[in-house]
């Protein structure tokens, strides 16, 4: 029989969590109900060691929240469109961060298959969801020289060269386009950031703006 103790341990969590805050802050919730006005939207990854409230001691309302497999801003993900689009139309954002992070299994069964197809084993990629969400990412690496580098050193560049990616897949999207392109609009500045894992730290790779 299945155990629900996870569930249960999260539950309980959020009861004594959601006590503490009205302890230290009694109006915190009946505030948070009324409407959010997040000056951040951040695209990161669905790997549970990157979730983005915790590494940035933030609250609720602080960040609006895009995450999926390896971090990707695909130009025809409808998904990832509507919540750019609403952040910056309705919302009102004026930073979008795209995170990646240190040791991605996603990166890093990208690399594999790209070293794969180096090595014509014959064997095709199965047809799946995941590897067809991947496929831009398993096309990117193919593109980079990284004989010269170690295992790690490898999967660091992906990491690092897949977020400098998506960040210009943001930046030429109809959203940012829009906005940037009107003196009217009120200006997005779109980040692109790595999360080491080992450090906890978050380090910023590159950074886009309107130009004046």
């Amino acid at each position: 029989m299945m155990s629900h103790e996870p569930i249960q341990t999260l539950l309980n969590a959020n009861e004594e969590w959601a006590q503490k805050v009205i302890k230290d802050t009694p109006d915190f919730f009946t505030q948070s109900a009324t409407g959010q006005s997040p000056k951040i939207l951040w695209f990161g990854c669905s790997d549970s060691r990157v979730p983005e409230s915790v590494i940035t001691a933030s609250k609720p309302g602080d960040i609006f929240v895009h995450r999926n497999i390896a971090n990707q801003f695909h130009l025809n993900d409808d998904s990832a469109l509507s919540v750019l689009t609403y952040a910056v139309k309705v919302v009102g954002v004026e930073h979008v961060v795209l995170v990646g992070h240190t040791n991605c299994g996603g990166a890093a069964a990208c690399l594999k298959a790209a070293e794969d197809a180096a090595a014509d084993t014959g064997a095709p990629q199965p047809d799946t969801p995941l590897t067809r969400w991947l496929s831009p990412l398993i096309a990117l690496v193919k593109s980079l020289d990284l004989s010269a580098c170690s295992a790690s050193e490898a999967l660091d560049k992906v990491v690092q060269t897949n977020v400098i990616t998506q960040v210009d897949n943001i930046c030429n999207s109809e959203p940012i386009t829009t906005v940037w392109a009107d003196p009217n609009a009120k200006k997005v500045t779109v980040h692109g950031w790595v999360y080491d894992l080992a450090r906890g730290h978050i380090d910023e790779l590159v950074f886009r703006e309107a130009q004046a």
